[in-house]
């Protein structure tokens, strides 16, 4: 006991600087656990289409999906930084699999590896602003721990810090950007603040002796005009190939050093000239090497070209140039979906940063409240960090406003400078002093209320955490979280399903499915043997189908042409079977059982649910709080059971516990996201299965049961001429002995809609031993009615061969009604 009350009064009395560090590290331990655990949340496709897919999928001959922004007739996205970072670290992470594979039989090349290995390095990139912000924290004498606590546990850096966006990449140039900045502008202000004190001494010296030891201590003084000119011409350089808009954030940093030192006596508009040339000259290796990789990649530039030293201007192609195009047109970047220019200022800067982010508005506002009141006095100096940092946060803030497509990750790079800034506001307070120049009793009473260190310092830490661990646990945990588990089933599926077997995945009201996370290979690659030492091509036989927001009428509706495409397939020449899966979220089952009743196809349209990817939240379908019953996300098969109708209609919505109970269990489990498999109902007989096995054996026996179906075909019509001849009729069944063949085309035609080459093919071969007493008709109009595209078209000629034969002109007309069911209808 006194081991433990000791340890806690250690704890009690420890220093405040100890415990922001520790709580720094134990976040900054988090970010790196969070890549492992790992997020499933998925914030925004361009995670990705941007690079990941594009990159893996090239690497691992994948099938992925190549987005506009990398086409070879006008590529918007830069391939540099991509391939140093993902494709290389690849070649060596698959070099160590396949030792692993080798010795400890463990695959390392899965799904979980593509979505974690990038997110690591990314990450990795990402400490670097925590390096950063220490640097220039040292540098300038600022509290470093409370600056390294808000960023680290700063939910942009938790979620957007560990993911493969490119602003991620911009986040962390930006940092190295800034950290050079401040180390140039301090290094230019302390030498030429001592050069002018020197040359100060020197002139008021007397004697010779000391004017020669004040010279060398002039000459002493460390170079400061073109302090890491080259690492930050080339830092823009990769900035701009990687997000265009870089332009924006480093333009008011390089501008700060451009200026720096600018109205006194050592640095003149000579200096500013040359940093200018200088800076432009230095640029020119990495342009030149970032637009010589993005040539070769997209095929503008060939070796052929190169050999032979046939190049034009045509050859070479400049991305940054042809983003800036595609995002000048208003037009097209409407297509993305248009906010007014208000949203970045009063939304985006508020829900990534909080409480400092409405802080900095704040600060903002208040300078420019005393810039137009002439206080100029009260403002920082221009050549000062402060002006520096708010440089940073605003300039790029206006001009990114002025785009009519404005998305809260765009704001990413502004992480760095306003935690700087603004982050000991979490400990002191909005403001420890009266800030306005006037005495107003409203001010007073605001200040007093809300401002001051004495209301607002113990509640400002707290909102922090609270703001940023649930925003870590929505983008991170739970908005469209399903999508990895769905690759992942997925994968299974593609990996165990039997051969000469299609997959289609349906998608509705989710995020575009990476497709390399599915572990397909490529059917439009060629593939290499080890073992034979062959090169091969694969067969597709992954389909995926997006629909985004489509209405659930119109998605039913696709449902059925590709399913009635699928069984074309299955009773073609090739017989290809195929399995039909639709992941839908499972706040949306309720409405796909009734357009699946509207759209009249659960008659011969099974949906099945497989299972059900905790959790999942869609913006585009948010659950419902009432009148939802807990078996809604298996609705479609309420089609035999009595729990077809909203819980308020099956009990009286009374305030009981049970009813309770049973409406928070059913809005739970709206959070998810449902996968079906859908099927088509089918009828077969035995006689049917038989036959389809012994067509469908070896090409080698084939002609012997070909000769011998022949063979019996020919007893049977020597049979029925003998039959003819009696005077039997068809007494007992008189609705066949009414039918000739003479009108058989009109029923065959209604009948062979749906399988047409089968049919023919069947009553070509034996057309006796073949069709049972049984008739079809509504089974067949029932898919006529599923696939209505494919009936007119495709089953002509089989009628007219029908109508042709002449041995059956007159005698059977029982054999016009029980045609065979084709496989569509057979039970997979």
């Amino acid at each position: 006991m006194r081991i433990t009350r000791h340890f806690s009064q250690l704890w009690e009395n420890r220093n405040p600087t100890a415990a922001y560090l520790s709580t720094y590290f134990f976040f900054a331990a988090l970010r790196l656990v969070l890549v492992f655990v790992p997020q499933l949340g998925y914030v925004h496709p361009d995670e990705f289409f941007q690079s990941v897919e594009v990159m893996t999928g090239d690497h691992f001959r994948l099938e992925h999906t190549r987005t506009w922004e990398f086409n070879n007739t006008m590529p918007v996205r830069s391939i540099t930084l991509p391939w140093a970072l993902l494709r290389v670290p690849w070649s060596f992470y698959e070099f160590v699999a396949m030792y692993v594979r080798e010795f400890w039989h463990l695959e390392l090349i899965n799904s979980y590896a593509y979505l974690v290995f990038p997110r690591l390095i990314y990450t990795l990139i990402s400490y670097s602003n925590d390096y950063c912000m220490y640097r220039i924290c040292r540098l300038y004498g600022l509290r470093h721990e409370i600056r390294l606590l808000a960023l680290a546990s700063c939910w942009v850096l938790l979620v957007f810090g560990t993911r493969t966006f490119s602003n991620t990449l911009e986040l962390a140039m930006c940092a190295w950007l800034l950290c050079l900045v401040a180390e140039c502008m301090l290094r230019t202000n302390t030498v030429v603040f001592k050069k002018e004190f020197l040359e100060e001494k020197y002139d008021k010296a007397a004697s010779i002796s000391e004017r020669v030891k004040i010279w060398k201590l002039k000459n002493a003084l460390p170079a400061h005009n073109l302090q890491h000119m080259f690492a930050m011409s080339s830092i823009c350089v990769a900035g701009v190939f990687n997000r265009p808009t870089f332009l924006l954030f480093g333009a008011p940093m390089v501008f700060f050093w451009l200026l720096r030192g600018m109205g006194t006596r050592s640095v003149t508009f000579r200096d500013f000239n040359l940093r200018i040339g200088l800076f432009c000259l230095c640029a020119l290796p990495a342009l030149l090497l970032f637009i010589f990789c993005d040539s070769l990649y997209y095929q503008h530039l060939t070796v052929g070209e190169l050999h032979m030293l046939q190049l034009g201007i045509d050859n070479f192609v400049f991305t940054p140039w042809n983003f800036i195009k595609y995002n000048l047109d208003s037009a097209q970047t409407a297509s993305h979906g248009v906010h007014p220019c208000y949203v970045h200022l009063l939304i985006n800067v508020p829900l990534l940063f909080n409480v400092l982010g409405v802080a900095s508005l704040g600060a903002f506002a208040q300078l420019l409240l005393r810039f137009f009141c002439a206080e100029y006095q009260l403002l920082p100096k221009f050549q000062s960090i402060v002006s520096l940092m708010s440089g940073a946060i605003f300039v790029p803030l206006f001009f990114l406003s002025l785009i009519n497509h404005q998305e809260p990750r765009f704001l990413l790079p502004l992480t760095f400078p306003l935690l700087l800034l603004h982050a000991p506001k979490l400990i002191t307070g909005f403001t420890p002093v009266y800030p306005f120049q006037t005495q107003h009793p409203l001010l007073i009473w605001f200040y007093k209320r809300l401002l001051c260190s004495r209301v607002s310092a113990p509640h400002l830490l707290r909102i922090w955490y609270v703001c940023n661990v649930l925003l870590t646990l929505f983008f991170g945990f739970i908005h469209q979280a399903g999508m990895f588990p769905l690759a992942q089933r997925m994968s299974h599926v593609v990996a165990t399903k039997p051969t000469a077997t299609h997959v289609h995945l349906l998608t509705s009201h989710m995020y575009s499915l990476p497709l390399h996370l599915v572990n397909v290979p490529s059917s439009s690659l060629q593939h290499f043997n080890p073992q034979t030492h062959q090169r091969y091509r694969r067969q597709r036989d992954f389909y995926l189908y997006e629909y985004g927001g489509l209405a659930l009428d119109n998605l039913m509706y696709k449902v059925k042409l590709i399913s009635a495409n699928c069984e074309l397939k299955r009773n073609g020449v090739k017989r290809l079977r195929y399995k039909i899966y639709l992941a839908i979220p499972a706040a949306l089952s309720g409405e796909l059982h009734e357009a699946l009743q509207r759209s009249n196809a659960s008659s011969y349209l099974n949906f099945e649910l497989v299972s059900v990817f905790y959790p999942h939240l869609s913006t585009e379908a948010f659950p419902r709080l009432q009148g939802r019953h807990p078996c809604d996300v298996d609705a479609p098969h309420w089609t035999h059971d009595d729990l077809r109708g909203t819980c308020a209609v099956e009990q009286p919505p009374t305030l009981s516990f049970a009813y309770l109970s049973r409406q928070f269990s059913s809005f739970v489990h709206q959070f998810g996201l449902a996968l079906y498999e859908i099927d088509v109902r089918r009828k077969q007989s035995k006689t049917t299965d038989l036959l389809y096995c012994f067509w469908s054996t070896s090409s080698n026996i084939r002609p012997c049961l070909q000769f011998f179906i022949c063979f019996v075909a020919l007893c049977v019509a020597v049979a029925q001429a003998g039959f003819l001849a009696s005077p039997l009729t068809y007494a007992a069944a008189p609705g066949f002995a009414a039918t000739t063949y003479a009108a058989a085309p009109t029923y065959a035609a209604a009948t062979y809609a749906a399988a047409p080459s089968y049919a023919a093919a069947t009553y070509a071969a034996a057309p006796v031993t073949t069709y049972s007493a049984h008739a079809v008709p509504a089974a067949y109009s029932t898919y006529a009615a599923a696939a209505p595209a494919y009936t007119a078209s495709v089953y002509g000629a089989p009628v007219a061969t029908y109508a042709a034969a002449p041995a059956y002109a007159a005698p059977v007309a029982t054999y016009a009604a029980p045609a065979v069911l084709s496989p569509f209808l057979k039970k997979k």
